[in-house]
């Protein structure tokens, strides 16, 4: 036993009756609390929403400023578990370093119960990450694994904390775990049995200081018995994997000896059968759901990481070919009609937060009008764009950010129709027409910002405008949600936001040419 293990042994069986800090007060957050008190641990916990001390079901509550000010809570602190959302110079891990303290994240702390056998013998871990697909990989990870007949959970960055599966009867064996950037970095002991990293683009770069430092926290999941990586993808091809770590790719190209891919119209895998390299067929690609590219890649990775831990091929494909999208992950909400008689597919995909995920949404289309725009966390969208040119029959952009697809259109893609919608002073919807040629900002001020009515009516007008381009290009078979941003300037969530696009599309859907 290394000096590190040793030392998360000696912690984690000392937790009980010892001083534990929680920063964040959200579903990791909660979790941990919950998993800690349930130890006997006094669990201090520290969120911003918070303010003088306070004891509430025996969990001291206090706020970040006051906790950063007491200087004995930090001379008995023991740990400091922080969520996902505290980047690595937050106040707290700079006093948590300054004190000694360890901080681990709540998917580092449910590793090391885990491997301490505290809630029973150790699980099986798969853990899933990358920039776009994390969600429907996982999920069809989860659908092949129970198609084995093993119990199986999908848990982490999707749906439910790691702890509080560890902690569910009936007992889970094995762990899908859908990991962001932000976990992985405060995971850094995670050693699974399988871990996946699908792609990588830029997203979240002002949390990780920039591309390096989010490019690493993501190769965290790739330092297990087996590493599969994204073959198709320069820079999660390229990643370093564990030293003793089995290094496999995916590819939607015909597979080498070693990989997965596509040869034809069937998924085939070169890596895990019998005799080795050898070809086998796994499912064909015209089962896959989402379709497309994106999909095709997801499922893959899917079946790799099943593979990887003994799971029949059969299963995987009982489990691919079963299995469905969740909602705001393509899926298709409305239909209507053009002129001629074609329809017209309303597809929600809110759940594409950045432009490259927005990018494979779009290839999944042969022609679409994309509705996209929010937050976009600092990327650009110039590769979004110069790469789908071939494919836009229009864009109508919303939300805070929404002049930088106009200013990116202008640049590599005039001749593609673009309009913006926004709320005026006057708190009416505006639609602008871009101008081809020009490259000029549409000023105006931000679209809703906390209102829910009128980003709702911004999104009425967006579906409402896309529909018009549409009809008028005669060759689009689609309206694209694929925003390529966060949704926070005008909506809840992205599923909020999906929500209203999806209303407005069945409301156009069911009304009268």
């Amino acid at each position: 036993m290394d000096r590190q293990t040793r030392a998360a042994a000696e912690l984690v069986a000392g937790l009980g009756g010892a001083d534990v800090l929680v920063a964040g007060f959200g579903s990791a957050g909660r979790s941990a609390t919950t998993f800690l008190t349930a130890a006997q641990s006094r669990v201090t916990a520290i969120d911003g929403a918070f303010g003088a001390p306070e004891t509430v079901d025996g969990v001291t509550r206090i706020g970040v400023d006051e906790a950063l000010g007491d200087a004995e809570l930090w001379r008995r602190a023991r740990l400091l578990v922080v969520s996902p959302g505290f980047p690595p110079d937050h106040p707290l891990v700079a006093a948590a370093h300054a004190a000694g303290v360890p901080v681990w994240g709540e998917v580092e702390l449910a590793w090391w119960v885990d491997q301490n056998a505290v809630t029973g013998p150790p699980r099986t871990w798969l853990v899933v990450t990358g920039t776009n697909g994390k969600t429907t990989t996982t999920a069809m990870l989860e659908e092949i694994v129970a198609a084995s007949g093993r119990t199986v959970a999908a848990c982490g960055n999707f749906g439910t904390p790691v702890l509080d599966v560890l902690t569910a009867s009936p007992r889970v064996e094995v762990l899908c775990v859908e990991a962001s950037s932000f976990q992985l970095h405060w995971a850094p002991s995670l050693r699974p049995a399988a871990g996946v990293v699908l792609n990588i683009a830029e997203d979240h770069l002002d949390w990780h200081g920039g591309m390096a430092g989010y490019r690493d926290a993501k190769a965290g999941a790739l330092l297990g018995a087996v590493a599969v990586v994204g073959g198709d993808d320069e820079i999660a091809s390229a990643l370093p994997v564990g030293p003793t770590s089995r290094r496999v790719a995916f590819t939607l190209g015909e597979p080498a000896a070693g990989e997965l891919g596509v040869v034809g119209e069937m998924l085939v895998d070169r890596a895990f059968g019998e005799p080795a390299g050898e070809p086998r067929e796994l499912v064909a690609a015209g089962l896959i759901h989402p379709p497309g590219p994106s999909g095709r890649a997801d499922a893959l990775a899917a079946a790799a990481l099943a593979l990887a831990i003994g799971v029949p091929a059969a299963a995987v494909a009982q489990g691919l070919a079963g299995f469905a999208p969740a909602k705001h992950r393509g899926e298709r909400v409305a239909s209507r009609d053009r002129a001629d008689g074609v329809a017209v597919d309303f597809i929600d995909d809110s759940k594409a937060t950045n432009p490259h995920a927005a990018a494979a949404a779009i290839a999944a289309r042969d022609r679409v009008v994309l509705v996209a725009g929010g937050l976009l966390k600092g990327a650009s969208v110039d590769e979004l764009i110069r790469g789908a040119r071939e494919r836009l029959a229009g864009v109508v952009a919303i939300g805070r950010d929404r002049d930088e697809f106009v200013r990116a259109i202008a640049r590599h893609a005039p001749e593609v129709p673009a309009v913006t919608v926004f709320t005026g002073d006057d708190g009416r919807v505006s639609v602008a027409k871009h101008v081809p040629g020009t490259d000029s900002p549409l000023g105006s001020p931000d679209t809703g910002a906390g209102d829910r009515a009128a980003a709702d009516a911004v999104m009425r007008a967006a579906v409402g405008s896309a529909w018009e381009l549409a009809r008028a290009d005669g060759r689009a078979d689609a309206v694209l949600l694929a925003p390529a941003a966060a949704s926070l300037d005008m909506f809840g969530s992205y599923a909020a936001r999906g929500d209203a696009f999806a209303a407005a599309a069945a409301a156009l859907a069911g009304a009268t040419s």
